[in-house]
């Protein structure tokens, strides 16, 4: 019986696209699903690498949320010369090596799931979806109640939503 090979898909989108004040949402995995995520040093540490990510590569983060086994960033260039794609490979490829540092068992999934947000989207909602994750999935009873989550633009603290 032969195996079947199962190829990963490339990135679909082209590098370009990335650029600029574009606003693009990405889901990353841990490997296996492995719940990274329910130690608070990691977070700490990984979001350290995230924030220093999006000051390097002149982007923000309108909400970043790290769940148990996986993570979503809604994300946007500060300017025209901003490369959003650059700034999310670096953060992985970095973060990566820590975890391999310091939890060696972990690692990321190859790749992430992106989308480049239309102006007819509305991105507030789509923060929320992302900060109520938490809710669904059954951690807490309210998406403040969970801390694993921040923005460089807001202070999600005060969002009455």
């Amino acid at each position: 019986m032969q195996k079947k090979i199962i190829r990963e898909k490339k990135h679909r989108l082209w590098t370009e696209l990335y650029t600029g004040e574009r606003i693009i949402t990405y889901t990353g995995n841990v490997k296996n699903r492995a719940p990274l995520f329910k130690n608070i040093f990691a977070f700490k540490e990984i979001e350290k690498i995230l924030l220093a990510e999006l000051m390097e590569n002149e982007c923000d983060a309108f909400v970043y949320l790290f769940m148990p086994d996986h993570f979503h960033f809604i994300l946007s260039g500060k300017h025209s010369k901003s490369n959003i794609k650059k700034c999310i490979d670096s953060f992985k490829q970095k973060s990566g090596f820590w975890l391999y540092k310091n939890i060696p068992k972990i690692k990321w999934q190859k790749d992430y799931y992106d989308h480049i947000l239309r102006s007819n989207e509305d991105l507030t909602a789509q923060i929320l979806y992302i900060l109520n994750n938490p809710v669904r999935a059954g951690i807490v009873e309210h998406w403040k109640q969970y801390k694993l989550r921040g923005s460089t633009i807001y202070n999600l603290d005060e969002w009455d939503l």
